[in-house]
């Protein structure tokens, strides 16, 4: 049965624009749509909204499934303050996290990300004496990639003419940094390899290991995070409670088990949106957040040419990693266990990153090549006046697809026994480092329940539990048909795969999306200007 976050949503057969999908960038095209004076149609095919903003709730206890930190809202000016204030009306508010946004853990060494650009370059200097002159060079090349990047995504607001003029000339910059692999502009930089790994501390951020990974995607998370990290007050489902009530106010609704059968369209051009279970729903303008593959593959009819067009044209580019969560509840608050607001980032000791990843890809049972732990109920200051008493905590690993592919017709929550004790054996690892890392939480651990990558296929409709949809590799960068404009008249794109990963970047595709539709003006409204 579909249904509304509202109680008793008044449905139209026609709307405005549509959107497929409630991630974070298909709520930010919704929310400043809404601002213009649209009446919008969200539709998620789940039973909660959000995408990877959205949490879940088991036996009194409640998880944030993709935020676990969020960087630059710090600063009042930041465009993204800026945009998360005009999308939720300046009523989602944000915690600090401290000094110490990230503790990166490389065998017995510990090495902290501090907040502020000169503090952090100050706290690598003094765990790297002689290599002052690399960690200034590092510094500047992240800046530096950041400022090439800005006209390389406008552009893709922009018009298919000038876009072509800036890739071909105004974008030159931009893949000077972005056709490079981390590694390869930091080797150029420094022959330390311990500083190396260091400096890629935060990779599973953006999920390739420096060696795979785009420099420019690298510099990016780097730089969104020197302001320091940021947790919502009141957990991630305000950012959807709040957007929910921006969209309501211009008329419009986010359904949920609201599953899209396919796009309606007449003459190349969309007018509306099938439902599986057979209601059609019109609009002027359809958007599409559930992935670019998701988007042509699923969506759009397969008598349509552009959809073989399209998957052909990024057929260069693999989706990205795999990923396990293991979401833990403890019977203690965090005030007692001592807990820390600062992210923890695992590595063995013994090898880069890049041969941790390839030894564990090809057997799982090879030490994990990094764990991040997170602490959410210890960075959120209203979390003990919802549950007293109570503390959750986030681990995460890569986990290849692979070894999952067996139960792929499974039903969730019944996959059988097998699958049941795979994760067992995964979750029991998980906690040892837990354990090890923070061992007042030993013997407090009331629930512990991991996801799979077919729990995020289930959930995200990614056909092999990517986490960040297409990967971040210098080859994604090249890729055109990245942009949310398609060769379906109408029918526009938004979400990670416009732009690159993360929470900011989704959102800054929700404005690129509204822009490329016509909507040029709405970037000097946010801004305040």
């Amino acid at each position: 049965m579909i249904q509304s976050l509202k109680k008793k949503p008044t449905l139209q057969e026609k709307y405005d624009t549509i959107i497929i999908g409630s991630g974070i960038g298909s709520l930010t095209a919704a929310a400043l749509l809404s601002k213009e004076g649209q009446k919008v149609l969200v539709l998620e095919r789940h039973y909660t909204a959000g995408g990877f903003t959205h949490v879940f709730k088991r036996k009194g206890y409640e998880w944030d499934v993709g935020i676990h930190y969020i960087g630059d809202v710090g600063r009042p000016h930041s465009v993204m303050k800026k945009l998360f204030d005009y999308i939720t009306d300046g009523k989602l508010h944000w915690a600090d996290m401290g000094e110490v946004y990230d503790r990166i853990f490389v065998g017995d060494q510990v090495f902290d990300y501090v907040k502020g650009v000169g503090n952090w370059t100050d706290r690598m200097k003094s765990y790297f004496p002689g290599e002052e002159k690399a960690i200034d060079a590092y510094i500047d090349a992240v800046f530096r990639a950041n400022k090439a990047s800005r006209r390389f995504f406008m552009s893709k607001a922009m018009p298919k003419m000038v876009n072509t003029l800036l890739n071909g000339v105004a974008n030159r910059n931009f893949y000077a940094y972005s056709d490079k692999t981390t590694y390869e502009v930091l080797r150029s930089i420094t022959d330390n390899e311990l500083l190396i790994k260091v400096l890629c501390g935060q990779y599973g951020d953006y999920g390739l290991p420096p060696k795979k990974s785009s420099f420019y995607m690298h510099a990016t998370v780097a730089k969104h995070y020197f302001a320091g990290g940021y947790f919502p007050i009141g957990g991630s489902s305000r950012i959807v409670e709040c957007m929910d009530k921006v969209i309501e106010q211009a008329g419009g609704t986010i359904l949920i088990s609201a599953e899209v059968k396919q796009l309606l369209i007449h003459n190349n051009k969309a007018i509306g949106v099938e439902m599986a279970q057979g209601q059609q729903y019109m609009a002027d303008n359809i958007i599409s957040g559930a992935g670019i593959y998701n988007s042509f593959q699923k969506f759009v009819p397969d008598n349509h040419k552009s959809k073989e067009q399209l998957v052909n044209s990024l057929s260069k580019v693999n989706p990205s990693v795999a990923h396990g969560c293991l979401y833990v509840g403890l019977d203690a608050s965090p005030q007692e266990l001592n807990l820390p607001k600062a992210n923890h980032w695992i590595y063995p000791g013994d090898a880069d990153h890049d041969t941790c990843v390839d030894r564990y890809i090809e057997n799982i049972e090879e030490e994990f090549p990094l764990v991040y732990i997170s602490f959410p109920s210890a960075k959120d200051p209203d979390w003990s006046n919802r549950y007293p008493g109570k503390s959750t905590i986030d681990i995460i690993t890569l986990l290849p697809y692979g070894p999952f592919r067996a139960w792929e017709g499974s039903r969730w929550m019944n996959r059988g026994d097998d699958y049941d004790r795979l994760k067992e054996k995964l979750t029991d690892r998980l906690l040892q480092v837990l354990y090890k890392q923070v061992p007042s939480t030993k013997g407090k651990v009331d629930h512990a329940e991991l996801s799979s990558p077919l729990t995020t296929r289930h959930f995200m409709n990614y056909e092999h539990g990517e986490l960040y949809g297409l990967d971040h590799s210098p080859s994604r960068f090249r890729q055109k048909a990245l942009q949310p404009r398609t060769s379906i008249k109408n029918y526009y794109l938004t979400g990670q795969d416009i732009t690159t990963c993360g929470v900011g970047s989704a959102m800054f595709a929700g404005l690129l999306t509204v822009s490329a539709m016509g909507h040029g003006h709405v970037f000097q409204k946010v801004m305040g200007g």
